[in-house]
Parts: C-alpha cells; structure tokens; sequence
C-alpha cells in the first residue's frame, strides 16, 4: 500500500469534496470505495475525515459555495503566507486568506491565473493523505484550461512545477517536480468548464462506473482505454464530477 508520513513541499496531498448533504455524500463514497467518513466533533464544523483501513484519504464538508458539489485540490508547501504571497506576486488571487485549521494545520485558498481555485496545505499535525495511488485514493490530478501557457508558467511560479516535455504537447502538458511526474493540464474542450479534477484508482473501471449508477450517480464519460489505462467519467449525487481509472503505472 502507498502510504505517506510526509508529502514533499509541491506536492499535491489532499483532496475535499464541498457536498450540500455531507451526509449522503459520505454513504455514496463509502459504497464506492469502501471509506469510513464518521462525524467530527462540533468543533469541525460538519467536516467529516474519510478513511480507508483507518487511514486518512479524503475530506467530506459542507459546501461554502453555489452550484454543484466539487471536488478541490491540496498542495503541500512549507509555508501558507508565503506561498500566498509569492502566487499574489504572480497574477493570482486570494480566495480564502491563510487560516489555522486547530493543530492539523494552516490552509490557504488561491486563485490561479485563470481563477480556477487550488487549496494549499501547510501540515502541522496532518501531513494530508495518508494514502494515495491505491484503489480507492487519488492518483492523479488533471487541469482543464482556458490558456495552458499562461497557467503553467503561474504553477511553475509559485510551486517550482517544471513541465515535462518528454510528456507534454501545445494541448497538454505533464507536471513535474525533482523529476517525479504529479499531475497533468490540458486545453479545455467546447462543454468542459475549467478548473481542477481528482481521479480515483480502480480495481476494475468497469465495474466502479456501474457501481457509480447503483448509488445514484451519473456516468459522463464512459469507461474506455486511455494511454494510462482504461479510465471513466463520472459525477455523484450531487453533482461533483470526478474521474476512475485503473492506472497501470499509477505515480508513486
């Protein structure tokens, strides 16, 4: 199992959904990928840790915004306020100022150079993920983009990303940092709304986007061969989009 006691500054380590019934929301990936979402205390205002094995993997809160549930995307990196700073100084903006999460750590919402949202994490006593690549946990994160050059060179910027040109073409690009591949962008299509989307690793693709029906919710794109494996499409009941696949070489 790919566990983590650390993420390295840059890396992408944490995922939340918002939902408008936490509750629901944490019984559908509970069916899905086996998680355990229990209440938090009072304190946590609704926000829910989702384990699998005992072992951190996801957040589950109430949605702070309109429209549908969405999934977001954390980036570890060692300092909040500076990190804040440094996107500011490159065309970014602030959605959400830094703020003290009690002890687990400080988090910070940014705006990229497209206004597409990504979260940072600075760990204090959680480091984020405690496991990834496994089925059931995120593997990949993938960017869709109204100006791929515009937001790489913000990404570059702020979180010393390098784009592999090995990997990479004017309509996608693969992210990467100290030579290990993290996540990818792509041009976005005619009906694809910019922003950030988590996938899932999957046992069995095929049966994970039925099983996503069985729960309520919905196949958007489905299951077919992809150049990492075969991957699918899919939202849950309340609308957040995301994507599963069985990666046949998941980043590690």
């Amino acid at each position: 199992m790919a566990t983590r006691t650390e993420h390295p500054a840059g890396t992408p380590s944490w995922i939340d959904i918002g939902s408008p019934d936490p509750e629901a929301t944490a019984a559908f990936y509970g069916g899905l990928f086996g998680w355990d979402a229990p209440p938090l205390p009072p304190e946590a205002g609704g926000y829910r840790i989702a384990l699998l094995d005992g072992k951190r993997v996801a957040g589950i809160g109430p949605q702070q915004a309109p429209g549908p549930a969405q999934w977001s995307v954390y980036v570890t990196v060692a300092d909040a306020d500076a990190t804040v700073a440094r996107a500011e100084i490159h065309n970014g903006t602030v959605i959400m100022p830094p703020m003290d999460v009690m002890d687990a750590g400080r988090m910070a919402i940014l705006g990229d150079t497209n206004g597409s949202p990504i979260s940072i994490w600075q760990p204090n006593q959680v480091i984020g993920s405690e496991v990834v690549n496994e089925p059931g946990t995120f593997v990949w994160n993938e960017m869709a983009t109204t100006d791929l050059r515009k937001v790489h060179s913000f990404y570059e910027a702020v979180f010393d990303w390098t784009v592999d040109p090995e990997a990479s073409s004017e309509e996608a690009i693969i992210f990467s940092l100290g030579g290990r591949m993290l996540c990818g962008a792509h041009n976005a299509g005619p009906q694809e709304p910019p922003g950030w989307m988590v996938w899932f690793n999957s046992a069995d693709t095929d049966a994970a986007a039925q099983k996503v029906t069985e729960l309520g919710g919905a196949v958007i794109m489905p299951p077919m061969d992809m150049s990492f494996g075969r991957g699918a499409v899919v939202a849950d009941p309340q609308g957040a989009v995301f994507g599963i696949g069985t990666i046949d070489a998941p980043v590690d």
